[in-house]
C-alpha cells in the first residue's frame, strides 16, 4: 500500500481513464452500439468528445435513455446496467473510480442465466484471447455483445424485481473470488489517494509544508490503441 507521507502519484481521485470508439455494430433490434453490463463498485462517467448517441440504463428504479452528444457528461454508480449505442461516430473520454478494480473484472455482462452459474463458465462465454488474431477477437468480442443484448432484453422485459435481483445475486457470485485482490488493489489506488490528502490536510493545520517540495508532473501516451472492449475501441493508459 502507497502510505500516506510518501503521496499519491497516481491520477486524481485513482481514477482510470480511457478513450473509447463506440462499436457501430448493428445489433438484432436494429441499434448500432456496446456490450450492455454492469460494475460492482466502481462509479462510471462519460465525457463526449464527438459524434452523437445514448446510454440506455437499467436499475431497479426502472429503463432510461439518457442522449449523448459532444460536451455532454454523464455518470452513474454501482449496480447501473448500461448499454451504449452509436448514433453518429460516438466517441467517449471514460473515467472509471477505483482504477484497476475494472480491469480486475469489475464489470459483469448481462449474458443469459446459463453462463452465469460459475466463473469458468462465464469466462468461456467472454474472455477474447490476447494473442488471437484480429478478425477472431472481433468475432468474439461481437457474439458476445450480441449473447448479452439477449439476456439484456430479458431483464428489461422482466415484470416485477426479481430477475433483476437474481441478476445481481449472480454477478456478485461471480466476481467473489476476486474480492481479495480488489480490496489490495483497492488499497493500494483510492485508499491511499485519500489517506495522502488526509495526511496533507493534518501536514498545514501544522504549519508543515514539506509535502510541496514532492511535487511531480507526469505525462504518458496511451499504452494500447484500439483494444476490444465492452463498449466499443478503447486506447488505454499503462499508468491509470
Amino acid at each position: 500500500m502507497v502510505s500516506a507521507a510518501s503521496g499519491f502519484t497516481g491520477l486524481p481521485g485513482a481514477v482510470a481513464v480511457s478513450h473509447l470508439s463506440v462499436y457501430d455494430w448493428p445489433a438484432a433490434d436494429g441499434v448500432c452500439g456496446g456490450t450492455p453490463h454492469l460494475h460492482l463498485t466502481c462509479s462510471e462517467a462519460y465525457v463526449v468528445t464527438g459524434g452523437r448517441g445514448a446510454v440506455q440504463t437499467l436499475t431497479t428504479s426502472g429503463y432510461e435513455v439518457t442522449p449523448l452528444a459532444p460536451g455532454t457528461v454523464a455518470w452513474f454508480t454501482p449496480g447501473t446496467i448500461h448499454r451504449l449505442v452509436n448514433e453518429d461516430d460516438l466517441r467517449i473520454t471514460v473515467l472509471m473510480q477505483n482504477n484497476g478494480l475494472p480491469e480486475a473484472g469489475d464489470a459483469v455482462l448481462t449474458l443469459p442465466p446459463k453462463y452465469l452459474t460459475d466463473p469458468e463458465t462465464y469466462a468461456a462465454a467472454t474472455v477474447i484471447p490476447a494473442d488471437a488474431p484480429e478478425e477472431e477477437r472481433e468475432r468474439i468480442a461481437r457474439a458476445r455483445r450480441d449473447l448479452a443484448l439477449e439476456g439484456y432484453r430479458a431483464l428489461r422485459d422482466a415484470d416485477g424485481p426479481e430477475v433483476l435481483a437474481a441478476f445481481h445475486r449472480a454477478a456478485a457470485a461471480l466476481v467473489r473470488p476476486r474480492l481479495a485482490d480488489w480490496r489490495e488493489r483497492w488499497e493500494r489506488g483510492a485508499q491511499a489517494a485519500a489517506a495522502a490528502t488526509e495526511d496533507q490536510l493534518d501536514r498545514l493545520e501544522k504549519g508543515d509544508v514539506s509535502h510541496l517540495a514532492d511535487a511531480a508532473v507526469r505525462a504518458e501516451q496511451p499504452s494500447a490503441y484500439g483494444k476490444f472492449g465492452m463498449c466499443g475501441r478503447l486506447d488505454v493508459y499503462q499508468g491509470t
